[in-house]
């Protein structure tokens, strides 16, 4: 499966690694947002760790990049974490960017596309905006941790987290324990 994992700058990058690493034995690209690399900073994560994860990385701004046109067929598309302004574009078609045009083409073309939204409390415009992309086939899929499997640490938070997402994109993975194992 090939998978494009976009990184914006909300708070929860370390998201985006354990995503990147659940991955593995599949096709990875990565699109890092300049705000991302930022938040990565502030958050103890490495970029380098995370293009170390992916198969190949493509610049956010690089609009000739494959990912860039329709003709290249993206399985998959995680955007992870999601800022309220690339949901927003992604949702009202501005695709100003490699992340935002990379969504687009996976949405046109009947492909998944997973946002993983990183903000709290939400406005009555990302509300809309989460709408109209569940509307256009997309999975909204907030980092919202369960506590059924009595998570101990940040890795167990973080893995429930992932594992959602790898469950959206129908990837086998042992990262939280499911409810009928518990």
């Amino acid at each position: 499966m090939k998978v494009v994992v976009a990184v914006t700058g909300a708070s929860g990058v370390i998201l985006a690694e354990k995503l990147l690493k659940g991955l593995k034995g599949h096709e990875t690209h990565l699109i890092v947002s300049e705000g991302a690399v930022e938040v990565a900073g502030h958050e103890g994560v490495e970029v380098g760790s995370l293009e170390a994860e992916a198969g190949r990385v493509h610049g956010e701004h690089d609009m000739f990049s494959p990912l860039a046109s329709s003709s290249n067929r993206i399985d998959s598309m995680v955007v992870i974490p999601c800022t309220m302004k690339t949901l927003s574009a992604i949702a009202n078609g501005y695709a100003d960017n490699l992340i935002s045009r990379s969504a687009e083409n996976v949405l046109k073309m009947g492909g998944r596309l997973v946002v993983v939204p990183r903000d709290t409390p939400l406005t009555l415009a990302a509300i809309e905006n989460m709408r109209r992309l569940k509307l256009a086939g997309a999975i909204i899929l907030p980092p919202n941790i369960g506590f059924y499997h009595e998570p101990k640490s940040l890795d167990d938070m973080t893995g429930f987290i992932t594992g959602k997402v790898l469950d959206a994109l129908q990837v086998e993975h042992n990262l939280y324990r499911r409810w009928q194992e518990i």
